[in-house]
């Protein structure tokens, strides 16, 4: 959400103006799941495929491979070798990302190129160019990012420790780049071509076009180049993942890092997105910490100077998520201090009702940020994608009703109910020169 007070009156006129998604939905005979948005206002369209595979997908002892194939998709086919030159040569762009649920591309280009960028996504979901000479280059690319992103900047490995510190058996306790990077490295062709044939099919994607399009066109062509295409087997069901039992007692770690200073971060696990409260945990936590009007940020930063920075965010999975407080501590601060502090402001939430102003303001912040999200064509292509995944479509334009219907009362019991200690996954993160 962006960090930027919005009075009530500015919210509800950026509400009114919102761009309403329209769009039409369709299940081609294969089970591709096909989403089309038209906007004649726009010169351009946007080909958004996500394959319903992430991190949580993958078996323990091979992991890593979702991301891989992020990188593995761009890497050619027997029919187009090449798959960036021929979008260049569109005048297009395209990327992809990989999360611990879904992994998701997408082509951005000028509309009267639409038939060509939904060949190419078509062309890599029939089949990848199987062979080691693209599997050994990618494979150099993943563990090279594992080092920079991972091992190479301050404080970016506390997802490799917080991760398995807050789950002990579902898939979450590993991070998308994988729970060893030697599982990348050991990767076989025949590896590669066992998950591509499990994942990715069409019973396991979604497709969603939108921009200046003919809905009757799309689907007429998107029959023609997808409707052919089989799918060889089927994804592992998430009834099969194994659960995790509730958490009875607390869990803490401490590192030492070459870092500029001390780091706090607190994490319980909480509901998944489709629970109705997620969107209480998201409003929890802009109440905590989004903006310089936050608590946090009053009390923690501002009047007390415990934390030269602090930040309060929910990860957006699936299956359950993650509740996380991240903070830097200020020079002469010990770890218990403002350990202390923190639970301090989590405590007055289940002591004290928010009052509705201090809740509306949020809301409207919220509501301001996903007016202003709903104007690039390639957002409004990503949360058709996203929300179909959720298997709340509608969700694309009325999420901010949502977050409306959150009350004090229910802030309190989310609260109460979360931020108990046994529940808390603590990783104290020191500074190797902090008392030097």
């Amino acid at each position: 959400m962006f960090f930027f007070e919005v009075s009530k009156q500015f919210c509800n006129f950026a509400f009114y103006f919102l761009v309403m998604i329209s769009y039409s939905r369709h299940i081609l005979g294969n089970g591709l799941t096909l989403l089309i948005h038209e906007d004649a206002s726009t010169p351009l369209v946007t080909v958004n495929t996500l394959y319903k595979v992430g991190s949580r997908n993958e078996n323990p002892e091979r992991t890593g491979f979702a991301h891989l194939f992020e990188h593995l998709m761009f890497g050619g086919t027997p029919a187009v070798p090449d798959f960036d030159r021929e979008v260049s040569m569109m005048g297009g762009e395209s990327n992809a990302f990989t999360n611990n649920d879904y992994t998701d591309y997408y082509i951005t280009a000028p509309s009267d190129c639409l038939q060509s960028m939904l060949t190419l996504e078509a062309d890599r979901m029939k089949g990848l160019d199987f062979n080691e000479r693209p599997l050994s280059v990618q494979r150099q690319v993943v563990v090279e990012e594992y080092k920079q992103r991972y091992m190479g900047t301050p404080y970016a490995d506390k997802w490799l420790l917080l991760r398995p510190l807050c789950f002990r058996h579902h898939p979450y306790r590993w991070c998308p780049i994988g729970a060893d990077i030697e599982h990348v490295r050991q990767a076989t062709v025949a590896d590669e071509i066992a998950f591509f044939n499990q994942h990715y099919t069409p019973s396991n994607a979604i497709v969603s076009v939108a921009g200046d399009v003919c809905a009757d066109e799309v689907l007429q062509v998107v029959q023609s180049l997808y409707g052919s295409i089989g799918s060889e087997s089927q994804p592992r069901s998430v009834a099969d993942l194994p659960a995790e039992p509730e958490q009875q007692q607390a869990n803490r770690q401490e590192v030492t890092r070459n870092v500029p200073s001390d780091a706090l971060f607190i994490a319980y696990r909480m509901c998944s997105h489709t629970h109705p409260d997620f969107f209480v945990y998201d409003v929890i936590s802009d109440i905590l910490s989004n903006g310089k009007s936050s608590r946090m940020y009053n009390r923690l930063v501002k009047d007390f100077r415990l934390f030269s920075e602090i930040d309060a965010y929910i990860t957006g999975d699936w299956d359950q998520g993650l509740f996380v407080v991240d903070g830097r501590l200020m020079p002469g601060v010990s770890m218990q201090q403002a350990e202390a502090a923190v639970y301090e402001e989590l405590e007055q939430l289940k002591q004290q009702l928010v009052d509705d102003y201090e809740l509306l303001k949020v809301v409207n912040k919220y509501e301001s940020t996903f007016a202003f999200s709903q104007y690039q064509v390639p957002d409004r292509a990503l949360g058709l994608c996203v929300c179909e995944f959720m298997g709340h479509v509608d969700w694309v334009n009325n999420e901010p009703q949502l977050y409306r219907c959150v009350t004090p009362a229910d802030i309190r019991r989310v609260a109460t109910q979360c931020f108990q200690p046994q529940r808390s996954n603590v990783l104290y993160y020191r500074a190797a020169n902090a008392n030097q």
